[in-house]
């Protein structure tokens, strides 16, 4: 077994940045805490994305088994060891046929150069035709419980978004957590009183909180207001400068702390220059790394999860909690103790990053993955 230092001086355990050096042992955490003549890394957890619905030039819907490799490996590039590939809205004949594809490209197990796909994230077709934002209207549909028992029998489902104000939404929100698949309130024009009841009945936290909700207003807090009251709820923040106000990210970090979960919503066009990429069939222009939809509206992001953890810096967002958004934070909403934690004795899943918050080195399970 190879044993190696990775030449840190600090790394982020317990959502705080102690000092000291790391070491791996082979695809084990061998150490933390070791003296270190480095003053300029950091070690965090392998970055966990929690909604990315494409990158580098793949559009997740359509793609198929290699397809998925290429993400996967792309990722690593930008400190993401593990990823929940999300489906948006579609045909139900389009959803069975991504499934069966993540199905074959999970049961092909881990590969040391690419990042984790720990399961899809059905993120609709449950949803308010209120807040579909690029969500195809034509495939939205109320709660159906035997649709969705039969995609779980089908694919890898560990997450879903539904609305909690639909129709049968609280009795499918409570048969999916009993089941262990993590659902996200979302796309969603709920009251707070409504809100309430899909996170009493299991919802464990919110899909991009603040876009495509209803709003927050002093009188009537709707979603966010109810998401933000609850100690128990995860919520999933695009900070990518276009979806959030500057104030807005401060406030959820400042007023939820170890709750701000920071999520990318990427698209095909993540990774990629400006120009014209897909959604489910959804035309998507780029331009200043704004993604948008025909109509104008914003469609997803470019963003890439270590860019988020920057730009949230940037507003003042203290380095450690940032990275525990992009990190450990995701990956307790997903309740996965197996990612996004350093820990002696874990697999060895981490990020090295300058100062600066630029990804330097990306290992899985012990290796080190290619940059370029």
């Amino acid at each position: 077994m190879t044993t190696r230092r990775l030449g840190v001086a600090r790394a982020l355990v317990g959502g705080v940045l102690v000092a000291g050096d790391v070491v791996i042992d082979g695809d084990r955490i061998a150490a933390i805490g070791l003296p270190t003549a480095r003053g300029d890394r950091i070690a965090a957890p392998g970055l966990v994305d929690a909604q990315v619905n494409g990158f580098a030039g793949v559009d997740l819907m359509t793609a198929e088994e290699a397809d998925i490799r290429t993400v996967s490996r792309a990722l690593t590039r930008y400190g993401v060891t593990a990823w929940l590939p999300t489906l948006i809205t579609a045909a139900a004949a389009d959803t069975d046929r991504a499934l069966k594809e993540f199905a074959k490209a999970l049961a092909a197990g881990r590969t040391v150069d690419a990042a984790r796909p720990l399961g899809v994230h059905l993120e609709g077709p449950y949803l308010s035709p209120q807040r579909l934002g690029t969500h195809p209207a034509a495939h939205r549909r109320d709660p159906d419980a035997e649709e969705m028992r039969r995609w779980l029998a089908l694919g890898p489902v560990v997450a879903a978004t539904v609305a909690p104000e639909l129709p049968g939404a609280v009795d499918l929100i409570r048969e999916l957590s009993d089941r262990g698949v993590r659902v996200f309130a979302g796309h969603s024009d709920a009251t707070a009183e409504q809100a309430h009841a899909g996170f009493d009945a299991g919802a464990i936290g919110v899909t991009h909180l603040f876009n495509a909700t209803s709003p927050f207003h002093h009188r009537q807090p709707g979603l966010p207001g109810a998401a933000l009251a609850r100690p128990d709820v995860a919520l999933g923040l695009i900070v990518d400068g276009y979806h959030l106000a500057d104030d807005t990210v401060r406030v959820v970090f400042a007023a939820a702390p170890g709750r701000a979960m920071l999520v990318t919503d990427a698209t095909a066009a993540a990774g990629r220059p400006d120009g014209t990429y897909e959604l489910a069939g959804v035309r998507l222009d780029v331009r200043d790394g704004a993604v948008r939809n025909p109509e104008g509206g914003l469609a997803g992001s470019a963003l890439a999860l270590d860019a988020a953890v920057r730009n949230a810096c940037d507003l003042g967002i203290d380095p450690a909690a940032a990275l525990s958004a992009a990190s450990e934070i995701p990956a307790r909403a997903l309740d996965r103790a197996d990612v996004g934690h350093l820990r002696v004795g874990g697999v060895a899943d981490v990020v090295v990053l300058s100062d600066d918050l630029q990804v330097i080195d990306t290992f899985v399970a012990g290796h080190a993955t290619p940059m370029a």
